[in-house]
């Protein structure tokens, strides 16, 4: 093992308790390090407190609705019309989160990592002071994450961030969302399928921006038959208390009464108050802290990574990076990360997962390509009186033949694309697909049956 020196309390002291931390804490304890951890919070971070998980649970909380109603065409029927416990949701939610918790909670434990609960603030490159008593470490690794950003209008005492909607009380019957990337979307579905009235808002001319444009526009066009009142090229003025609620005007002039204002307008580096400055670390104009390849920072015994990076903010990457910097640190530095068809998820109604380029990206990157494009009703609807429509996607770079990026919009997408990822790692190319034999009847087998290409 390299670099374990004694003149220090710890080898390593985490700042952090989320995914990459955490990992990165208990990864180092594992090869003999001596590691602290510091976290003013519940440990597992945004993922597990306010992130993924609880987010994944009141989606599916909100397809039950879904599927009540699909229900009724395959024969079922109920006496009355199911009603949501909305505080009881919550409670168990709650409940499972506290769970995986304790589970961060022994992990480390389990493999000698000291955990330090408070705020940790940098004294000097090997220094932090933490509830006023002083830590020394040999390195030091920023897993801060990232934290809501909320924007500065008339009004703004009366929004809620993506952190404290979980636990809104009461249910909102009337629910303005603003904003147009993934956690938007996700909660304007989610909320829509509980039951409530959703607005959602955004400045821009179509949600998600960056993701494929037959996605984007699917999406938006299914969310709106679900019931979203989806308004682009709109944005909030001003927030008013009323006696009936809140009084939203847009800028266009548009009024608008609701019960809350969720905003999810983008996340950014959670960096206040850690005394980067007492160390000259370096960051980006969004307060990012910028590392190398290594995840080292302009500090030699500072490392960052995670969403405090604001590179990939994906919880898979985080905990790829921890085993990276772990390796680097205290092993011998073979494994790397790779950035390369990294596949996502979005967990609206219906899901999107997507791996790979966009067709307006692999445009750009190759000379040729040819795209496959299948759009149906999947057979679960033909009796569930939805409208729901799924929608595929393949592109595929002509001289070699591989395929590059890989969309779905439809039920089970995660699910269905993770499969696909590791087969589009391996460089599988279209005539590969080809000659798969589809599982039928499933939605997943139109992958591997899509012969004629839609564009070039």
């Amino acid at each position: 093992m390299q670099n374990i020196q004694h003149e220090f309390q710890y080898d390593l002291l985490v700042i952090g308790g989320g995914s990459g931390g955490v990992r990165a804490a208990r990864m180092a304890a594992q090869r003999g390090a001596r590691v602290a951890l510091v976290e003013s919070g519940a440990l597992g971070g945004t993922c597990v407190n306010v992130g993924c998980i609880p987010k994944k649970l009141y989606s599916y909380a909100a397809h039950y609705a879904e599927a009540f109603e699909e229900a009724h065409g395959y024969g079922w029927s109920m006496a009355e019309k199911p009603r949501l416990d909305w505080e009881r949701l919550k409670a168990n939610r709650a409940t499972e989160i506290s769970r995986l918790n304790g589970i961060y909670q022994n992990l480390l434990s389990n493999a000698g990592v000291t955990i330090i609960a408070g705020w940790a603030q940098l004294i000097d490159a090997n220094t932090v002071q933490v509830n006023a008593q002083s830590y020394s470490a040999n390195k030091l690794l920023i897993a801060t994450g990232g934290t809501p950003m909320l924007p500065e209008i008339s009004g703004k005492e009366f929004i809620l961030s993506s952190d404290q909607i979980f636990d809104i009380s009461p249910f909102p019957q009337r629910l303005l969302v603003v904003g147009g990337g993934y956690i938007a979307c996700e909660f304007a579905s989610i909320f829509n399928g509980l039951g409530a009235q959703v607005t959602q808002v955004y400045r821009g001319e179509q949600v998600l921006r960056g993701f494929d444009e037959d996605v984007r526009h699917f999406l938006a066009n299914e969310v709106r038959k679900a019931g979203v009142d989806l308004r682009l090229n709109a944005d909030v003025a001003t927030i008013e208390r009323q006696s009936d609620g809140l009084q939203i005007t847009l800028k266009d002039g548009t009024n608008m009464t609701v019960d809350a204002v969720l905003y999810a307008t983008g996340r950014v580096p959670k960096v206040s108050n850690l005394g980067l400055e007492n160390a000259a670390i370096k960051q980006s104009s969004s307060g990012a802290i910028i590392v190398d390849q290594n995840y080292q920072s302009s500090a030699p015994s500072i490392y960052a990574l995670g969403d405090v990076t604001a590179r990939i903010q994906l919880t898979p990457v985080a905990l790829g990076e921890a085993m990276q910097l772990v390796d680097h640190l205290f092993g011998d530095g073979s494994k790397k990360m790779d950035y390369e068809l990294i596949p996502t998820a979005v967990f609206t109604h219906p899901n999107i997962a997507t791996v790979g380029y966009s067709e307006s990206d692999a445009r750009a990157q190759f000379s040729k390509i040819r795209v496959y494009r299948s759009e149906f009703k999947a057979l679960k609807h033909t009796l569930s009186g939805s409208t729901e429509r799924t929608l595929m996607k393949l592109v595929v770079d002509d001289a070699s033949d591989r395929v590059v990026g890989l969309h779905m919009v439809g039920a089970d997408a995660g699910e269905i694309v993770q499969g696909f990822a590791v087969a589009m790692k391996a460089g599988a190319t279209k005539a590969l697909f080809d000659s798969t034999i589809g599982i039928h009847p499933t939605a997943a087998e139109e992958f591997v049956t899509m012969r004629v290409a839609v564009g070039e």
